[in-house]
């Protein structure tokens, strides 16, 4: 299970930005809890047959075929320290920020469906029946 997205200091307060990164931290842990296969493709053992000891295994299509397969982050930067520099040095804080601002800015959420907008409604009314708020 995993709990307390965008929490911070013990949950008594709510980050969005710590919610972006979360939700990513989450979807990183999703990938990997689903598990791999260990069999003769996934270890490359024709691959390592074929190039040997002391040969270049970057560079073969296997290996860039398994780099394909990892989680795909959007917010952890994996680029050289250079290019990050060169980008300013944003700080995954700073990257989910912009992607915080970017989902208030365009996100359109789908509308309920009636019969679930009709159901909320009967609970708010029972409740402020409840507590003395309305007739």
């Amino acid at each position: 299970m995993i709990y307390g997205l965008g929490m911070i200091e013990s949950g008594i307060t709510f980050d969005y930005g710590q919610l972006v990164l979360d939700a990513e931290f989450a979807r990183m842990i999703k990938h990997t809890v689903r598990g791999f296969a260990v069999d003769d493709r996934s270890i490359a053992v024709d691959a390592i047959k074929e190039i040997g000891p002391g040969g270049n295994f970057l560079m073969h299509e296997t290996t860039f075929d398994g780099m394909r397969l990892q989680s795909d982050p959007v917010l952890l930067d994996r680029k050289t320290r250079s290019v990050w520099e060169e980008a300013g040095s944003p700080s995954a804080y700073d990257r989910a920020m912009e992607k915080v601002r970017w989902i208030l800015e365009n996100h359109e959420p789908e509308p309920l469906a009636p019969e679930v907008l009709a159901g909320i409604r009967a609970i708010v009314v029972e409740t402020e029946k409840e507590l003395g708020i309305s007739d």
